[in-house]
């Protein structure tokens, strides 16, 4: 995962794609003096964040070690006009040759005082960020004691280069027949923009009106699989295809070891489904769950996947639990902080065609985010395909309804 990233930045080198960032104001009773030794302890202690890419002196490949220096964080005391012309330029690429991969800074205005964080998301991702890296810093912060030891991503790389070749290979088999046969025109909606040579991203949120998190209750099926499920019927009834080829975001936590692990651990996986016989939906959300947990068998074997770019054009479904809510509702020291937005610059970019993410409120409502490449579809075919979304998910509900009844409704 870590290579397929930085291969995919390579391709938009000056863009901040993979910029994990995020500006925090908080309250005027924060001492940052002191939040900038509990940040500094905090970076210094697990070795992700003295992680560096490099040239191997021997073979020239990229590779990355784990003994780079953490630069003491220190607090800039700056005008309130200046701080507004620093927020211009606080998110920019990440430079990436033996220099570190995050950034840590504190201001105080005479008005303010204010948090940027920023992670190059190969060594970073959202549930190390949101869960481990800002609850540990608070706990710092306030003087409480770290009982456990930090664990070491270097360990985990080195248990995961641990796969036995047959493994290896019967995993390739796998992915490989799963993606077989991907083809942008057939497994993606189809554009209804031309002639617009520039990729430039969009998003736009819209609201679930047919379902909420009191549904899941009462049924045998988890969310995730239900929704996944609802996004590929989507697919199938948008492109007009019997078969679906597309991925899925994994958080990568499996055990409470991995739980635990500050650093990227998130996976990429392909699903596909073959809707030429039909079946219920009960049928399906079954098959699928089997095919997911089938899936899971060869995490491993996920390089080959990235190496060869085999889902790199494929539609990707990512489920949320209450990320907005936790972003929105942060709390330090017992006192909100707020997240400040930073504007969008001509270095701002993504990688996908189209990402359908669905993210649970704090109020048990769900809402689709679609991020999509603004040089294929209009903001119109978006709404058309999350209105699509709407009704299949409504057609789900109920168990015994035929699949072709969905698709040819």
């Amino acid at each position: 995962m870590q290579r397929w990233l930085i291969d995919t930045h390579f391709n938009k080198a000056n863009s901040t794609m993979m910029n994990a960032g995020a500006l925090i104001k908080f309250d005027t009773s924060v001492d940052l003096e002191r939040l900038a030794k509990a940040a500094t302890d905090l970076l210094s202690a697990y070795d992700i964040f003295h992680a560096r890419l490099i040239f191997h002196p021997g073979t020239d490949d990229l590779c990355q070690r784990f003994d780079g220096e953490i630069v003491p964080v220190t607090v800039e005391k700056i005008s309130d006009e200046e701080f507004e012309r620093r927020k211009e330029n606080l998110m920019i690429p990440y430079r990436l040759i033996n220099r570190p991969l995050y950034r840590f800074y504190l201001f105080e205005t005479p008005t303010a005082k204010y948090m940027y964080s920023d992670f190059y998301h190969a060594i970073l991702d959202g549930t190390a960020l949101m869960i481990l890296f800002w609850r540990e810093l608070e706990m710092r912060y306030l003087g409480k004691k770290i009982t456990r030891p930090p664990l070491k991503y270097a360990d985990f790389i080195l248990d995961e280069l641990k796969v036995s070749p047959e493994e290896l290979a019967e995993g390739n088999k796998f992915w490989r027949e799963m993606l077989k046969g991907f083809d942008e025109t057939k497994h993606l909606p189809p554009p209804d923009i031309e002639n617009i040579q520039s990729w430039h991203e969009e998003h736009i949120f819209i609201s679930l009106e047919n379902i909420t998190h009191k549904y899941f209750a009462n049924v045998n099926c988890a969310e995730n699989i239900f929704l996944l499920a609802a996004t590929m019927l989507t697919l199938a009834k948008t492109t007009g295809s019997k078969t679906v080829i597309m991925s899925w975001l994994h958080n990568g936590r499996n055990t409470a070891q991995e739980r635990r692990l500050m650093g990227i651990m998130l996976e990429q996986f392909p699903i596909s489904w073959d809707f030429t016989e039909d079946l219920s939906v009960e049928k399906f959300l079954s098959g699928l769950k089997t095919k997911i947990q089938t899936g899971m068998r060869y995490r491993r074997s996920l390089s080959t996947v990235y190496d060869e770019g085999l889902e790199d054009d494929c539609a990707t479904f990512i489920f949320q639990k209450r990320a907005l809510g936790a972003l929105n509702g942060m709390i330090f020291d017992g006192k909100p902080a707020e997240m400040i937005s930073l504007p969008l610059n001509e270095i701002s970019a993504a990688e996908n065609s189209l990402d359908i993410e669905i993210n649970l409120g704090d109020d048990g409502k769900y809402f689709v985010e679609l991020d999509y490449d603004a040089s294929r579809y209009s903001e119109a075919a978006m709404y058309r395909f999350a209105a699509t979304l709407d009704e299949i998910i409504l057609a789900m509900k109920d168990d015994n309804c035929m699949i072709s009844t969905i698709l040819e409704g």
